[in-house]
């Protein structure tokens, strides 16, 4: 077995990232997100999260006090952006040099992109960037 076979797969890393993102979700807000997304592109990462508003922020955004729920919004951002970098940095292998968040009350959706230090390893003969195109095989 050659070292090329440890070495996970792009969706692999994306599923492994996606997991790991609800888990912290659940484990530090108590929240259960519906679904993660995760697309990893090169050296930039693309998590969206859905229902990732917590019930108190619903419950002040419901009544009236939006500019509030919103503030709660970025205070837990900044509070769970280490956790977050941790877990990046744990399964793609990479650092990140960057982290950029952002949610929307109404939708209960929250998006992050993480600029990598560099492109995480990833196995398989197509392991070209998502945003490259392919060269004609003749």
């Amino acid at each position: 077995m050659t070292g090329e076979f440890l070495v996970p797969t792009r969706g692999k890393l994306e599923r492994s990232l996606a997991q790991g993102v609800q888990a912290l979700y659940r484990s530090l807000l108590g929240n259960q997100t519906s679904q993660a997304l995760c697309n990893l592109l090169d050296n930039k990462l693309i998590i969206v999260i859905e229902n990732a508003i917590t019930q108190p922020e619903k419950l002040l955004a419901q009544n009236g006090q939006e500019d509030l729920a919103s503030q709660v919004r970025s205070q837990l951002e900044s509070v769970l952006e280490l956790q977050l970098k941790d877990l990046i940095k744990e399964i793609l292998g990479v650092g990140v040099t960057d982290l950029l968040s952002d949610a929307t009350l109404e939708t209960g959706r929250t998006g992050t992109i993480a600029i990598l230090e560099s492109a995480p390893k990833v196995r398989d003969a197509s392991s070209k960037s998502k945003t490259k195109s392919e060269k004609d095989d003749s």
